[in-house]
């Protein structure tokens, strides 16, 4: 029996957004889809920290978590995250990664991507959560670098 295969339009409505084109922003994809679907205590995730950042990993790994834990007690509605495999992403990943991108220059921009995202008023918490993240990210060598 051959496997079926989803329909082109099916998969471009699910995953509309390219893959990020920086190495930082992949590695924080990577980071978000593994503590999202394997908790925050993922061994991926601190591992490819580990090999990204060297003895420095501590302080972008920590904040991940930070991040994630702060998303899933604030959100009040569920947010699609894709598996590792996929070559695409979905609308709710491009949102934290702009909105972590935007965060330590433009906080009010990501403080509305954020409060959209988790379907909440305030969002002031977070934000300031990804701004640390961020630099965390610019600090080691690897800003996650949206314009």
């Amino acid at each position: 029996m051959a496997p079926t295969l989803m329909p082109t339009s099916l998969v471009s409505e699910a995953l509309p957004h390219r893959l990020p084109e920086t190495m930082a922003a992949r590695l924080l994809l990577l980071a978000i889809r593994r503590m999202g679907a394997h908790g925050l205590n993922d061994a991926v995730a601190a591992n490819t920290f580990l090999s990204a950042f060297g003895a420095g990993f501590r302080r972008p790994l920590l904040l991940a978590r930070a991040f994630m834990a702060e998303l899933a007690a604030t959100s009040t509605t569920t947010i699609p995250i894709a598996p590792c495999c996929c070559a695409r992403m979905t609308w709710a990943e491009q949102t934290m990664i702009t909105a972590i991108g935007h965060a330590e220059r433009r906080p009010e921009t990501a403080r509305l991507l954020l409060a959209d995202l988790m379907a909440q008023r305030r969002a002031d918490a977070i934000v300031a959560t990804a701004a640390a993240l961020s630099g965390a990210f610019a600090d080691a060598g690897l800003p996650i670098g949206i314009q």
